[in-house]
């Protein structure tokens, strides 16, 4: 099929996508054909006056999320179609669907399992039959997870110390805020979920993105003990698991009732990270795709590290009482009220200032089954949510209109690691992220 526009941006004037925006006309090599797409033509065209030159003869394409015909015929006409609306689960499934349809490549910033499940239930056959790339999860949620635990097990492979086992991502730092779509798709999640006891069910699988999920652990009668899934249905070690003093009195009481962790060798305590219980599932769902190259004895958990120090304790427990309480705030009518006053709206975020100041690093420790411990850092000087999600989100669309070639064999509803791989490793690492594996001389993951 002929195509006339090699990349489009779909909700290009939201937040993100204004910054995915000016990270395109920044970094798109001259004479690829972009367009910004979305409802209002007034906007869009406000946004591209205010994007440097190189964005001057960008297309503008006028069309709504929940225009079927119009989405069909922009997908028809693109090579990479890269979308910012959501919440996903109401507005993203006819673009995934036209996508699949037209063997467009497509990627996204959803957070979402229920989508991504939905996506994948419906689309991927089809998605393959064609020889689209539907890649969902294209933000920090998940492709500092996503790449980080590919590269540890390619690492350990390469010398011969087998799959990955215990694997644990720990967040070390993180400055910077979630954007309020982010928090709008914890929203739609949350009434889903309190409505509908299959979406409940669907969210609390730790392999509900699998594509066998019959082939999963906790599926094998020949698995053992360390091949078997552990922790609570978000991928997260349960309160006080594997930690004697979490049986005893005072914080550690309290640890029994939030999901708390004092590591007995490093002495940190960890917190629920909130984004863990999507990220674990893209890996999960990675490791599947590519015949469970990972091995089928990972155990992938996520966590906040919130250090050692004698107040150390007192945050960990701050923070899971947040996000415990934000959840319970989101699942019911008269509390969401009250917490959709204290959240970012969707569209809104940080200012430059703000932006600037932000960064993250995240730290992956892994044992395989060679006795081997690993180790993978990745980290930017970026905002996770914002600047930092418009990079990661702009390489890999850049990524799939320009590394055809280069880019892995695979088609259908893919993650980050699946449909680009090495090459975003690359392409990230040249502006700046780090993302490095090494072998450690001793150590077992925690978690």
């Amino acid at each position: 099929m002929r195509r006339d526009l090699d990349l489009v941006l779909f909700g290009a004037t939201g937040f993100v996508g204004r910054l995915t925006a000016a990270y395109l006309a920044e970094h798109a090599p001259t004479g690829l054909r972009i367009a910004l797409s979305g409802r209002d033509r007034h906007r869009l065209e406000a946004l591209r006056r205010q994007l440097p030159r190189s964005a001057a003869a960008w297309e503008i394409v006028v069309v709504d999320a929940a225009d079927a015909g119009g989405l069909a015929a922009l997908a028809a006409r693109t090579h990479v179609l890269v979308t910012t609306v959501g919440p996903y689960v109401r507005f993203g499934m006819p673009l995934v669907q036209a996508c699949a349809h037209a063997g467009t490549y497509y990627c996204d910033l959803t957070g979402e399992v229920l989508f991504v499940r939905a996506s994948a239930d419906a689309w991927h056959e089809t998605a393959r039959s064609t020889g689209a790339r539907i890649v969902h999860a294209c933000g920090f949620d998940s492709i500092p997870s996503d790449l980080g635990v590919m590269l540890t097990a390619d690492a350990a492979a390469a010398a011969g110390d087998g799959e990955l086992t215990r694997t644990l991502l720990s967040v070390r730092a993180m400055k910077g805020g979630l954007s309020g779509g982010t928090f709008d798709s914890m929203r739609q999640q949350a009434i889903a979920m309190r409505h509908d006891p299959t979406a409940r069910a669907i969210v609390a699988d730790p392999y509900a993105l699998s594509p066998d999920r019959d082939a999963e652990p906790d599926r094998d009668p020949r698995s053992t003990a360390e091949g078997r899934p552990t922790g609570s249905p978000d991928g997260m070690p349960t309160a006080g698991s594997g930690e004697p003093s979490a049986h005893r009195g005072g914080l550690a009481g309290l640890a029994r009732r939030l999901p708390l962790r004092r590591d007995g060798r490093s002495g940190h305590w960890t917190a629920p990270f909130v984004m863990a219980g999507f990220n674990t599932r893209i890996v999960r769902r990675s490791n599947a795709l590519l015949g469970w190259r990972y091995g089928r004895g990972l155990r992938y958990h996520e966590v906040l590290d919130m250090g050692s120090g004698a107040m150390a304790p007192v945050r960990a427990a701050g923070m899971s009482a947040t996000l415990l309480s934000l959840g319970v705030g989101l699942s019911f009518a008269p509390t969401r009220v009250v917490v959709d006053r204290l959240l970012p709206r969707p569209g809104e975020g940080p200012s430059p200032a703000q932006r600037d100041a932000g960064r993250f690093a995240l730290v992956i420790d892994a044992q395989t089954s060679g006795g081997a411990a690993y180790r993978t850092q990745v980290a930017a000087d970026r905002d996770p949510g914002y600047d930092g999600t418009a990079v990661m989100l702009g390489e890999t669309a850049l990524a799939l209109a320009l590394d055809t070639d280069r880019l892995p064999e695979a088609a259908g509803v893919l993650t980050p690691a699946t449909a680009v791989g090495h090459v975003l490793v690359d392409r990230l690492v040249a502006q700046g992220f780090t993302l490095e594996t090494r072998r450690t001389a001793t150590g077992v993951a925690s978690g």
